[in-house]
């Protein structure tokens, strides 16, 4: 059964490949595997790779040079749709996708940094997997203001994305907090890690387009599968 919440399958291999440069995986001057061979790896179609490849192109990512293949471009940096989420495998990488666990809407509980200007939030908690693993629990807060009501059909894999194709509104910068903390009592046995155990721990505050704080997240990693990575540059 298809997921209505995945992003297309060309721009999941698409944010896969950005991942993997900016991750040093893949480095400049690089050519990719033949076509034919790079698709069977990735389990798509030929025409769904050749997509998503056209697209890394246009972005400035890719060389594709007809009769020798595809190259990566030196100095290439392009922002995905996962520009802003710093967790990746130890080795580097992976697809980020996520398995929403619930959506409600309910009073913002004390100890949350301010954020919005209503009494209420929109509580979203999932599972966040990389390349395919669970690598951490996330708790994310939308001020109510930004919407009355929020059906988990309509959520997409990126919330970024969400709130700019939905909301009307565009995450610019996050700002983070990165410490120790204790897997939640929500957290369910795909995570991995119990609840009580030990994990990475950061807490974001989001801010928009117009300076404001629509949303403030919480997210719970694990730490012997995933790492906290912020390039500068």
């Amino acid at each position: 059964m298809t997921d209505p919440t995945a992003l297309p399958k060309y721009v999941q291999t698409a944010e896969m490949l950005i991942r993997e440069i900016g991750a040093g995986r893949l480095i400049a001057g690089e050519r990719l595997a033949p076509e034919r061979e790079m698709a069977a790896g990735l389990g798509i179609s030929v025409g769904t790779l050749r997509k998503a490849l056209a697209d890394l192109e246009k972005r400035g990512l890719l060389d594709r040079v007809q009769g020798s293949g595809n190259y990566v471009r030196a100095g290439a940096e392009a922002a995905g749709v996962y520009a802003l989420f710093r967790l990746e495998l130890l080795e580097g990488g992976g697809l980020p996708t996520a398995d929403l666990l619930s959506v409600t809407r309910m009073a913002k509980p004390r100890g949350l940094p301010r954020f919005g200007s209503a009494a209420e939030g929109h509580r979203i908690r999932r599972l966040r997997r990389l390349g395919g693993l669970p690598a951490a629990v996330e708790e994310i807060w939308l001020d109510g203001d930004r919407a009355v009501q929020i059906a988990p059909e309509d959520l997409s894999e990126s919330l970024y994305l969400y709130y700019k194709s939905r909301l009307g509104f565009w995450i610019t910068r996050a700002e983070d907090a990165v410490s120790v903390g204790t897997v939640p009592d929500w957290a369910g046995p795909p995570f991995g890690l119990r609840p009580g155990a030990a994990c990475g721990y950061i807490e974001r505050t989001s801010h928009a387009t117009d300076g404001s704080v629509p949303e403030v997240s919480r997210t719970w990693f694990d730490h012997t599968r995933a790492a906290y990575v912020a390039r500068l540059k």
